[in-house]
């Protein structure tokens, strides 16, 4: 066909990563709101309905905490894995060669 071009990795780019803790947190969020208020259509009291939201936020943000620690510890293993390796067994410094000659030492003299 004239003018059709064929496809290209431009065309078919993948979208960008959503923020899936930044999505848990925000629904997390919502309960926190939510919960309460069928609480008190329920029957539940003010005060109930009040410590469960205190209880759920909380929560909601000792999750929030391990999921961006687990996100930078994520990022941080990718990073290294991105770096270049040193040495054939990735060791690095003058410590960390074995075999070889050493001086001096522990040996007994006959």
């Amino acid at each position: 066909m004239p003018g059709s071009r064929p496809a290209s990795e431009a065309d078919h780019a993948a979208p960008p990563p959503r923020d899936t803790a930044t999505d848990v947190v925000r629904w997390a969020a919502f309960s926190c709101l939510l919960v309460p208020v069928v609480l008190l259509g329920y029957g539940a009291s003010l005060a109930d309905a009040a410590g469960t939201a205190l209880g759920l936020a909380a929560v909601t943000g000792a999750c929030r905490v391990l999921l961006r620690q687990s996100e930078r510890g994520a990022a941080r293993l990718a990073a290294e894995d991105r770096a270049p390796h040193r040495g054939r067994h990735h060791r690095t410094g003058t410590g960390s060669h074995r075999g070889g000659r050493h001086t001096g030492g522990d040996t007994p003299v006959g």
